[in-house]
This record gives C-alpha cells, sequence and structure tokens, in this order.
C-alpha cells in the first residue's frame, strides 16, 4: 500500500480571535487529485496558504513525502516540489511570458538556466496553450491566458504535489472543458493535485475525493457524489432553511 505524499494532521491557523483552520487532518495519495471544497471564508485558501509556506501554522503537522514542511520558508517548500496558483491572479506584470516562466525554472527542483531554461520555458508555454507567445507581454494575455502563464510558472517548478486555488473559476464553458481537459493530463503524467473549487462540473470530473470545509473545520470527505449529498454539506452551502 502506497503511504501519502502529503499528510497534514491537526492543523490550526489562528488569526487574533479568529480560527481560520480548525483541527483539519487529510491524507493525499500520490497521483491523486482531491477538492477542497466549502463556502467563501471556510478557511480553504489559508490551507493552501500553511501547506505552501506562505503562513505557517499555530499547530499541527504538514508532511511532504514524509517529510515536516510546516515550519519551513516557502522557496524550500517549492524546491521540494510544491507549487500553486492563487485566487486573484498572481503574474509578473512587468516580464514577458517566457520570463514569467523563467522566473519560476530558477526556483524549481533542479534550476536550468541559459539556453537550457529558455527551452523548458517554450516547452511549458505550449503545454499550457500559450505555444508561439513567448515574447508576448502580460499586459496583452486575456484572463484565461493569464490563468495558463500563471500555470505554466508553477509547472516550472517541476512540483509533485500542485495546489490550485480556484483555477477554473471565471472561465467560459469552452474554457472550462479545456481547463478540465489540461489539469486531468496533468494527472495522467503522475501529478499529484490539490484544487480549490467552486465549479462543481470540475471537482465531478477531476476529483477522486474531495474534503468540505465549513467556518475553518473538516464537515465531509468522500468521493464527490456522495460528499456533496451530505445534509451538513447543503446547509454550509445553502443554509439551515433551504437545507
Amino acid at each position: 500500500m502506497s503511504t501519502p505524499l502529503l499528510e497534514i494532521s491537526g492543523l490550526t491557523r489562528r488569526f487574533g480571535g479568529l480560527i481560520a483552520v480548525d483541527n483539519v487532518s487529510l491524507a493525499l495519495m500520490p497521483g491523486e487529485i482531491m477538492g477542497l471544497l466549502g463556502p467563501n471564508g471556510s478557511g480553504k485558501s489559508t490551507v493552501l496558504n500553511l501547506i505552501s509556506g506562505a503562513l505557517r501554522p499555530d499547530v499541527g503537522s504538514i508532511r511532504l513525502d514524509g517529510h515536516e514542511i510546516g515550519n519551513s520558508a516557502p522557496h524550500r517548500i517549492a524546491r521540494l516540489g510544491v507549487a500553486r496558483t492563487f485566487q486573484l491572479v498572481r503574474i509578473l506584470p512587468s516580464l514577458n511570458c517566457r520570463e514569467n516562466v523563467l522566473a519560476g525554472i530558477a526556483f524549481g527542483r533542479d534550476a536550468l538556466w541559459g539556453h537550457a531554461a529558455e527551452q523548458r520555458a517554450e516547452t511549458l508555454l505550449a503545454r499550457v496553450g500559450l505555444a508561439g507567445r513567448a515574447a508576448t507581454a502580460t499586459g496583452e494575455l486575456t484572463y484565461i491566458d493569464q490563468k495558463r502563464l500563471e500555470l505554466a510558472r508553477a509547472l516550472a517548478l517541476d512540483p509533485q504535489l500542485l495546489l490550485l486555488d480556484e483555477w477554473l473559476a471565471g472561465l467560459n464553458p469552452s474554457e472550462l472543458q479545456q481547463g478540465i481537459a489540461l489539469v486531468r493530463s496533468l494527472r495522467g503524467e503522475g501529478m499529484t493535485i490539490l484544487l480549490v473549487e467552486h465549479v462543481m462540473d470540475a471537482i465531478r470530473s477531476l476529483c477522486d475525493r474531495c474534503i468540505v470545509m465549513n467556518a475553518g473545520r473538516k464537515i465531509a470527505e468522500g468521493a464527490p457524489d456522495a460528499v456533496l449529498s451530505e445534509a451538513e454539506v447543503i446547509r454550509a452551502y445553502l443554509g439551515d432553511d433551504d437545507a
């Protein structure tokens, strides 16, 4: 039996008197896509921030491939093979597409330089649907293409674990299907993915398992259809009057 790539135990993070993440535990197996669901403000993005090192836990353990990373700096976690995208797209506006990806390559597990790095950047841009756009200024990109670029920069780290924070949000129906296919293909290449998402078509299409959070706590875990039909999950999304 394989061991988890990511194992979180008793994770807690407070902001003053607010408990944003409250004793959350999960295990993510190699090659799995897990959805992290819940209404706005439930603590999902905070969990991603804790895994990626943007925040440090008050209590609890975060283990990647058996190694504790809960108190490591973000650049060290990136070099161990964790990459992410953000709920609000974060690209480097003063750099073109190639240069954005090169910035990711420089911080990857096996950093490349010079011509090899440029070739790798071109390959990654093509991988996400931006072939031929290497010299394009980021200000000329559409919203979906900005998301593609951010994903290419994340993939430039050569991650074991990819954290996607609402990467599929805001896409039109055809873009959504392209995005779902792209994420599925990454899993086909052996990548492990934890995704925060509100698009239920994507959750049902992509996820092996889901965890649902509400008010910082984990309230459900299991296969997508089973989890989404649980009464407590419906109440979390719709409120008691509509459940």
